[in-house]
């Protein structure tokens, strides 16, 4: 499976943006899908995480701002957000998990997209 993020760019607090993770390749009937980030200094943690049957997960500091999505005619995840804020700047990496339920565990996902970097201005 790969999987190719894209969407990242520069905004203005408050701003907002959509990322995309399109996946190919060998595909499973139960899957999770989630998007991660990972600021300077910091480690890399789950945001946002939807599964194949369509339940949600999202890291308290997003609740309310992001939004994923997944469009499975278009094997795409999307992930909305919203009222940008400055330490929403990291790298984003889209992964993929074999078999629900959503983790937060970073080493469970089994396929990883390229990071694509979001910066929010002050």
């Amino acid at each position: 499976v790969q999987l190719q993020a894209s969407g990242g760019g520069l905004v203005q607090a408050g701003g907002s943006l959509r990322l995309s993770c399109a996946a190919s390749g060998r595909t499973f009937s139960n899957y999770v899908m989630g998007w991660f980030r990972q600021a300077p200094g910091k480690e890399r943690e789950l945001v946002a995480g939807i599964s194949s049957g369509g339940s949600t997960y999202y890291a308290d500091s997003v609740k309310g701002r992001f939004t994923i999505s997944l469009d499975n005619a278009k094997s795409t995840v999307y992930l909305q957000m919203n009222s940008l804020k400055p330490e929403d700047t990291a790298v984003y990496y889209c992964a993929s998990k074999k078999y629900p339920p959503i983790t937060t565990l970073r080493d469970r996902y089994d396929y990883w997209g390229q990071g694509t970097l979001v910066t929010v201005s002050s």
